[in-house]
């Protein structure tokens, strides 16, 4: 089902995010695009003339939570809606899931947002555009570095050596998603992941 990012009172609303159906293989055929499954926690950054927002998969509003990713959040734009997820980085860059939801409660000056989707910009919806042209807005508007907020890099080519790789460096497997996909909420066959 597609949805459009919903302005009320000056506000963008959260939207509910898409989600991968699960597979046994990630697909070898041509036109996907494939990233590491972070096993972190789903998150939405909104930007908007509110301020900043952090929502979880459920839309429930963790801004107290990853307080210290809001305050990171510095983009050169007035609105902006970000698809992403919370981690801890371990060792080798890989998420520390564990150590996760201690970080939240404890040290969320470790807490770190990696975004793979951007659904909105300064008022134009881009969740009908297809997945690389979202991307590549993504990549402009993040100038990408190591801080706070991360950009989640894209593989394309074979995903079993992509699965290979992040089997080694501990990560849970890999999403794979249709190039030219549009962003769909819910359940999705054009997004597909395999452990």
């Amino acid at each position: 089902m597609s949805k459009r990012a919903k302005v009320n009172g000056g506000r963008l609303e959260f939207l509910p995010p898409q989600i991968p159906a699960r597979v046994e293989r990630p697909p070898e055929d041509e036109g996907w695009v494939h990233e590491a499954n972070l096993d972190g926690y789903r998150t939405q950054i909104i930007i908007d003339n509110g301020g900043v927002r952090l929502y979880s998969k459920n839309g429930r509003d963790w801004t107290t939570k990853y307080w210290p990713i809001a305050l990171a959040v510095d983009l050169p734009c007035r609105t902006a809606i970000l698809d992403g997820e919370v981690i801890v980085p371990g060792e080798q860059g890989a998420s520390d899931c564990p150590a996760l939801e201690a970080a939240i409660w404890n040290e969320p000056s470790r807490l770190v947002f990696v975004t793979f989707d951007i659904l909105h910009l300064d008022g134009r919806d881009l969740g009908s555009l297809p997945l690389l042209q979202r991307k590549q807005a993504l990549w402009q508007l993040l100038e990408p570095g190591n801080g706070k907020i991360q950009y989640g890099e894209h593989f394309e080519g074979s995903a079993l050596a992509l699965f290979r790789t992040v089997e080694k460096i501990g990560l849970n497997g890999i999403i794979s998603k249709r190039a030219d996909s549009r962003y769909r909420s819910g359940l999705s066959n054009t997004w597909l992941k395999a452990k």
